[in-house]
């Protein structure tokens, strides 16, 4: 019963921390990551959209690592952006 409740509370413990010192680092972390990935994304497969900036070879052989991203890129890059989009 001790033993349950030092687990429990050394958990908890962790927890707390994990917020108070990393959790917004992991956040931003993700954030980047994300941006990073759609950022390459719209470089070798923007001509999708009309941006051609690699020549389509090297689009065409990097396709198959990129295909299960590409409905979410596109969804992100053909939303309408507005002036609060930024502050967030």
């Amino acid at each position: 019963m001790a033993k349950e409740k030092k687990s429990k509370l050394s958990k908890i413990v962790k927890e707390f921390l994990y917020g108070m010192a990393a959790h917004d680092t992991a956040r931003f972390a993700l954030k980047t990551r994300g941006s990073m990935e759609h950022l390459f994304i719209l470089i070798t497969m923007g001509d999708m959209l009309g941006v051609p900036i690699l020549p389509p070879y090297y689009s065409l052989r990097l396709l198959p690592y990129v295909v299960p991203q590409i409905s979410t890129w596109k969804r992100r890059m053909l939303r309408e952006k507005d002036f609060t989009d930024t502050l967030a």
